[in-house]
Formats: C-alpha cells, structure tokens, sequence
C-alpha cells in the first residue's frame, strides 16, 4: 500500500510531458514508445518543445489505459519500426501501413487510423516523369511505392523536411501522407509554389495504420488493442481526433 502511494506522489510531482528516468525509475510498467517529431499534426513538439500530436497523444492514452508510463523517444521512421522488431523498444507509434519483408517479426496493433496518399506538384509534373525528381519520407510506404515504380526520389528524414525541400526547390514533387500535406498548407511559403494534390487510392498508400509491437511482448498485443477499444468507446479517441485533425481519422 505505501509503496503504491509513494509511486503515485512520484508520478505526480514529474514535469508535465517530461517522460524520462524519474519514470523510470519509478514505475515497473515503463514502457519505451518510438515516435517522430517532425510530422505535424500526427508527432511533433510543441512551442515549449514537448512532444504532442495526433500519434504522441494517443500513445499517452493508451498507456495510461493499461496502467503504464510512455518513455518517448524520438526516431526516424525506419529507424523506428527497425528498433521495436528487434525488441530493443516496446512500442512504435509512427503509422504503419503494412510490415515489409525486413520487419517480419514486428507485432501490429488494430489499426487506430486511416489515411490515404497525395501527389503534391505543379498540374503538368507527372509522377515518374523524366526530370522529375519527388521527395519522400525514408522508410515510408510512400518511398517504396515510388522506388518500385523507378522514380527519381530524394529520400528524406521527416514531413518537415519534405516541405523544406519542395520550397527550396530541391525537389519538383512528393508524395506524403494527406495528413501532412493538409498540415503543409499553414505555411505560407508552401502555399505559394502552387502545388495541386492528387489522391492515390493505390492499396500500399493508403488503409489502416496500426502501432508496431516488439516481437518479445507479446501479450502487449491484447493490451494494447484492448485499449485501443475502450479509448473509442470512452470518447477519449474523438477528443484527440479533433484535437490534431479537421476529420474523423478511424
């Protein structure tokens, strides 16, 4: 009993969004979550530099659901599901779409959105046109959709740094997840080049995106989806929704 109230005065006396050693140290239940931090609105960090978004927020939900503390950790995209398959992180809140040959062993959770793709150019740039080369997030289904096909491509870290290189004109095109791209449109210098988005409807960029699991928790699956249930049913799902998003994502 003591030491249960001595967990809950640590818990509550560590800095709001701070999820470090306190944590855990404090609780047996820690849990290393991968997330990004330069994808808005899904993992990103706030003004104070905090991690939030769509994705981060609904990781949080979720372990609080099942009585465990988020460690977050910031990771590419690739980098993210590598980690997790090899069971050296517990969770991979990042969107995945599929699990690639590489990653046979990582766990998926049921899905807890859907998304689609969008070609982002000029009306007269073709996807996979000579000349044209489009920017992409590594590690991304959109990545591998475009290489399968012999785009030119111009792989990069994050959603960030894909509209970094669309206005510095490093780059003709990109293909991106259409929560990023409608994320893309506040800012102003976006919006200038013009761009028109063009909705893939193809099977590998668009569906259900799900959480991926370490191989070595197993029984974090059940948790996880367990969770992942009850939070759609106590409304704490569609308060996070509209919180980041202009529309229903599950």
């Amino acid at each position: 009993m003591l030491r249960g109230l001595l967990l809950v005065l640590l818990l509550c006396t560590l800095p709001a969004g701070q999820d470090g050693g306190a944590s855990r140290a404090a609780s047996s239940e820690a849990l290393r979550v991968l997330v990004l931090d330069d994808a808005p609105p899904m993992s990103y960090r706030d003004a104070s530099g905090q991690l939030t978004g769509f994705s981060v927020e609904i990781a949080r939900a979720l372990c609080r659901e099942i009585g465990a503390t988020c460690l977050f950790d910031v990771k590419a995209l690739g980098q993210a599901v590598q980690t997790v398959a090899e069971g050296r992180a517990d969770l991979a809140a990042v969107g995945i779409f599929d699990k690639p040959e590489q990653y046979s062993k990582l766990l998926l959770s049921k899905p807890y959105y859907r998304s689609l793709s969008l070609w982002l150019a000029r009306p007269d740039i073709e996807p996979g046109a000579a000349g044209v080369l489009a920017a992409v997030v590594s590690g991304s289904a959109q990545e591998r959709y475009a290489r399968q096909r012999g785009w030119s491509v111009h792989a990069v870290r994050s959603a960030g740094a894909v509209r970094e290189a669309l206005t510095a004109g490093t780059v003709q095109a990109a293909l991106v997840p259409m929560e990023s791209a409608l994320d893309m449109q506040k800012n102003r210098s976006f919006r200038h080049l013009g761009l028109t988005p063009t909705v893939y409807s193809s099977a590998e960029l668009s569906g259900e995106a799900m959480i991926g699991i370490s191989p070595l928790r197993p029984a974090l699956r059940e948790e996880i989806d367990g969770a992942l249930d009850r939070i759609k049913r106590n409304g704490t799902y569609d308060r996070i929704n509209s919180r980041f998003l202009p529309f229903r994502v599950s």
